[in-house]
């Protein structure tokens, strides 16, 4: 039984192609071939292909290497750093009444 494919709006589609062709800049701005970064990361050519067309069926660990072998990691943990509806979303739950917990009943001794 095959994997399904993910299927992506046209615009996280376009999303994905900006952040391979970011890829694919960086790795020539250092002057590595793709042969030596899919060495050095661990996988294979066509896999940091696929990486750097945009391709949804890659992994976030070959996509993490890759940022290794870069010398792009931190760019990675930002991710989702600023979250500001999240921010949003947990300063309102904040800010309603809280109840506190029911007292725990001692046991007789």
């Amino acid at each position: 039984m095959g994997r399904k494919a993910t299927v992506l709006l046209p615009k996280h589609d376009r999303m994905l192609s900006e952040v391979g062709e970011h890829l694919r800049l960086a790795r020539l701005r250092r002057r590595l071939s793709a042969q030596q970064v899919a060495d050095r990361a661990g996988i294979s050519r066509s896999t940091l292909q696929s990486l750097e067309k945009g391709s949804s069926s890659t992994s976030t660990g070959n996509l993490l290497q890759v940022l290794v072998v870069l010398g792009l990691e931190k760019d990675f943990a930002t991710l989702a750093l600023a979250d500001p509806l999240g921010r949003k979303l947990e300063d309102a739950r904040l800010s309603e009444s809280r109840q506190r917990a029911p007292r725990r009943r001692k046991e007789p001794s």
